[in-house]
């Protein structure tokens, strides 16, 4: 956490009580049975469909999509989870905008795709409230992995192995199991401690044992990961961040936006979170649309999202962007900061126009703040890894790094894009790389 106090003006409380379960219910409804029946009823259910080869774990959603319509949501449950054990979150927080419904049928002679991701989340969904876990153990193989990261890729490895009989443990820096999930997106997008059930949930399988507040490098080292286990996965994502290079970064008000989300996922009362009356959000990502419009539901009067390139570049997809716009939060493109103003606290903070190839074009704006949000990017964080390359940890195949016996997957290793669909099929397929390194078996 950053250690910055809060400025004159960064206030808890701006809105009535109401408020604020108001603006942070759930984004997207759960679907009744009904809805789900039709929606499911657009399907094409393609032989040869686009939207399982656009899915980083490769769900056969045709599949999935047919038996909800013919009334077994529970077996449309068990071949999503086959192959992405953490489908309920995924169904919550996964672009599928960018990804299955971009590459859907009806989305190419329509425009309007089939509800894949609402779908998926209905299907899941009524496994899980019964309380039943689709899989059973292999039968124990006395082997011993250690998981370094209870997010999105350790979870999903951690399951994989348990199933196959393995004994796995996982630790994790923080106080509860989750990683990006518990911590790191919007409240609106998973509500009332889902994030906490389904790790719960995930446990079910047996043979996981999750050990928080141990962080690589800090209270126990690789060397003696290795030393006690047959084998180590690192999914321990990103723990840094990128430092605002300008002048007044250090000013009372500026803070990183991973921090900010962490405090309002974990805040027991929103009215009690501290918000500025002028918020200004850095960046062009996820993280960035989620601190902006968060901010925005927190009662902030004026919240402007920056970006240094164009719209076309933001990492956040076009969903998103507008969501933002939606809620009120003005995005300003092709700027980046220069400086920071304010006596002791922030008051304003400057950008200069650039174009296209981030050249400055000599044009600067001054933007009212009183609290600033950074979300510029994350780094990766601890001693004694294997090889790292442009910042992540360097993989090859399924995950296997430059030290025999180690695997990596999800955001710290230098795999696919930085989603939670693409960390969970990370840490799957790793898991499979690592049973069959230790036992042999394909």
């Amino acid at each position: 956490m950053t250690a910055n106090p809060l400025a004159e003006g960064i206030v808890a409380g701006r809105l009535d009580p109401a408020a604020y379960a108001d603006h942070f219910a759930d984004l997207h409804p759960p679907l009744d049975d009904h809805e789900a029946l039709v929606a499911a009823d657009r399907c094409y259910f393609c032989h040869d469909a686009p939207c399982i080869t656009a899915c980083p774990t490769d769900i056969d959603i045709p599949l999935f999509i047919r038996q909800i319509a013919t009334g077994t949501p529970e077996a449309a449950a068990k071949t999503i989870f086959e192959q992405n054990i953490l489908g309920g979150m995924c169904a919550r927080v996964c672009p599928t905008e960018t990804l299955c419904e971009q590459a859907c049928v009806r989305e190419k002679a329509e425009g309007k795709p089939v509800l894949i991701g609402q779908l998926q989340r209905y299907a899941t969904d009524t496994l899980m409230a019964q309380g039943v876990h689709p899989f059973t153990r292999a039968a124990p193989t006395g082997k011993r992995v250690a998981v370094v990261g209870a997010g999105p890729a350790g979870l999903s490895c951690a399951h994989r192995l348990a199933m196959l009989g393995h004994d796995v443990t996982v630790f994790d820096a923080r106080p509860k199991p989750g990683g990006l999930n518990e911590y790191g997106i919007a409240a609106y997008k998973s509500v009332d401690g889902f994030a906490e059930a389904e790790v719960n949930w995930l446990l079910k399988i047996g043979g996981i044992t999750i050990k928080t507040g141990v962080a690589l490098g800090r209270d126990v080292t690789l060397a003696e990961m290795q030393a006690d286990h047959d084998a180590v996965f690192l999914g321990m994502g990103l723990g840094g961040v990128n430092a605002l290079d300008v002048d007044g970064a250090e000013k009372a008000g500026v803070r990183d936006a991973v921090d900010f989300i962490e405090d309002l996922r974990q805040s027991k009362d929103l009215a009690q979170l501290p918000i500025g009356r002028d918020v200004v959000v850095i960046g062009g990502g996820m993280t960035a649309v989620d601190a902006a419009v968060q901010a925005r539901l927190l009662g902030a009067l004026n919240v402007t999202l920056v970006y240094r390139r164009g719209r076309d570049r933001m990492n956040a997809s076009r969903f998103e962007q507008d969501l933002a716009a939606s809620k009120g939060v003005r995005i300003i493109t092709n700027a980046s900061p220069v400086a920071v103003h304010g006596n002791g606290a922030v008051r304003e903070i400057e950008f200069e126009y650039t174009d296209d190839d981030l050249k400055p074009t000599g044009q600067r704006i001054r933007l009212a703040a009183d609290q600033v949000f950074k979300a510029i990017g994350q780094t990766l964080a601890g001693a004694g890894l294997p090889q790292v390359a442009k910042g992540k940890i360097a993989v090859t195949g399924a995950g296997r790094t430059s030290v025999k016996g180690v695997w990596a997957g999800g955001d710290c290793a230098s795999g696919g894009d930085d989603l939670t669909v693409t960390a969970v099929a990370e840490g799957r397929d790793a898991a499979m790389d690592i049973h069959s390194a230790l036992t042999g078996k394909g």
